[in-house]
């Protein structure tokens, strides 16, 4: 069987593939590269949803490429509005040559004598498998198992006689309108797809649990829209990108601080944009302190509107069963439906579903450190983004690829093959990969690489520190080790 080699393999082209492939064309332009995609379009996860009102959780002037500015006015994009400036990102910088649609990588086996990764790729028109080889493999597939959101697996729901969806599943054959719809579940996903469903529903239901917290904020930017007129784009578009990640970061550092005080300022936002007699108290008042899971976002209190429109409602309970006719409720209540939306999240996967072996051991990513957030202890040559969860995705991803041309041209310089962590005695495993509790990070828990106890090994999750040592840090010190396999 033939077999293509190329010196860097990145697999996913959606916002951090696509970045990877800016980056390594810009900084490492003798470096060959192939960006790997299962799926026949670019975009990941923005490709893949497609519910009503699909959109960004981020702004877009810190979830858009440092090297491309986001120009609309909305800084809140819909998932189209993504799509088409991915779409140009692409087209801009002529990566669409090295993006191969319908391959999706099975395995990759290391080879620490020969300084190569080796692998097995599925090709998913015709189901056969090809081999790719590459010295570097960049793992740019989200943080998510694109196959199957998470579903608890409910009492009774085969009795249920209308329609079950995942929002991870949803086709344009869903059909909601005149419906008694129910959502169960109250994160990002809920907050989005509810407002923009619930006027062409009967009713819509929104079924938690437990609350959660939401920031209502505008989604224009009015210094954004004011500086665009007066500034060249490129211009205005770095001046609100800092405005922003500044204001982020000290928000996120206010909220750790003082939690109780901004926990109380977020519910009371809530009452001021829900009728006086509203029980926030139980639907809108987390047992958890902000940002112990991430924030969702309501632009312009869009979930507020909805609500104080009679069109939704909000229930706190739990689950007993499905029914015929809908749920029934540990309360002893049953909600009607004709369609159930099952927004319970995401099944976390890390290495994007690969099987990864070194010099012919299987790896068990749970057993590894993780190593500025990117590489694991022990594996050579292999980077895995995955960007912040207390600001935007993209801010991440961006410091990830610039870390990797840095690292690769290092090692051209030096004359080395290949790079690996090795941690040190004085290093020990302390915390969890992600210092969240949201449900689907602690279900993943156990499946994850750990943090250790020292830097480089602290997955710190700080963009402004992290951006001053990836891009003036030395790239050199004793937990990792650079290896020369030439004669």
């Amino acid at each position: 069987m033939s077999q293509e080699h190329f010196n860097v393999v990145v697999v996913g082209a959606g916002i951090s593939g696509i970045g990877a492939g800016y980056h390594l064309q810009k900084k490492c332009p003798d470096k060959s590269f192939v960006i790997l995609e299962r799926r026949q379009n670019i975009g990941g996860t923005w490709d893949l949803f497609r519910f009503p009102g699909i959109r960004s959780d981020s702004d877009m002037h810190t979830m858009g490429f440092s090297f491309k500015p986001w120009t609309s006015a909305k800084t809140i994009a819909d998932g189209p509005s993504i799509l088409n400036y991915l779409d140009e990102a692409v087209e801009e910088n002529n990566l669409a040559p090295k993006i191969r649609f319908g391959h999706q990588v099975k395995t990759a086996s290391w080879s620490s004598s020969e300084s190569v990764w080796r692998l097995e790729v599925k090709n998913q028109d015709d189901g056969t498998l090809r081999n790719f080889s590459c010295n570097f493999l960049q793992l740019c597939g989200g943080y998510y198992n694109y196959d199957e959101g998470y579903s608890p697996d409910f009492k009774g729901r085969e009795d249920f006689s209308g329609q079950i969806i995942h929002p991870q599943k949803w086709t344009d054959e869903v059909d909601y309108k005149n419906k008694k719809v129910v959502v169960i579940g109250s994160g990002a996903t809920a907050a989005t797809l509810i407002p923009a469903m619930a006027p062409e529903t009967l009713h819509t239901t929104m079924l938690q649990r437990s609350p959660s917290y939401y920031l209502s904020l505008p989604d224009v930017d009015v210094i954004h829209s004011f500086l665009m007129k007066i500034l060249p784009h490129r211009l205005a578009y770095f001046l609100v990108r800092w405005k922003n990640i500044l204001l982020g970061h000290r928000l996120f550092t206010k909220f750790k601080e003082n939690p109780e005080k901004y926990k109380e300022l977020l519910i009371n936002d809530v009452r001021e944009n829900l009728e006086p007699d509203y029980d926030v108290d139980t639907h809108f008042t987390p047992y958890y302190m902000p940002w112990d899971q991430r924030l969702c976002f309501a632009p312009n209190a869009d979930l507020f509107e909805a609500i104080k429109s009679g069109k939704v409602s909000v229930v706190t309970d739990t689950i007993d069963r499905f029914t015929e006719k809908g749920i029934k409720l540990d309360s002893g209540s049953e909600l009607e439906a004709d369609l159930i939306i099952t927004a319970t999240g995401l099944n976390l996967q890390l290495l994007n579903g690969i099987d990864i072996k070194v010099d012919n051991a299987t790896v068990d990513i749970s057993e590894k450190m993780a190593y500025k957030g990117m590489m694991f202890s022990h594996i050579p040559n292999l980077v895995a983004t995955f960007g912040y969860t207390t600001a935007s995705w993209t801010l991440g991803a961006d410091l990830t690829n610039e870390y990797v041309c840095r690292l690769l041209n290092y090692m051209t310089k030096k004359g080395f093959d290949y790079c690996m962590p090795k941690p040190g005695e004085d290093v020990r495993t302390e915390g969890n990969y992600l210092n969240l509790t949201s449900g689907y990070i602690k279900r993943a828990a156990h499946k994850l690489p750990k943090q250790g106890s020292k830097a480089p090994w602290i997955n710190t999750q700080d963009y402004l520190r992290d951006i001053v040592e990836v891009r003036l840090g030395s790239l050199t010190n004793k937990d990792l080790e650079f290896i020369s396999v030439r004669e």
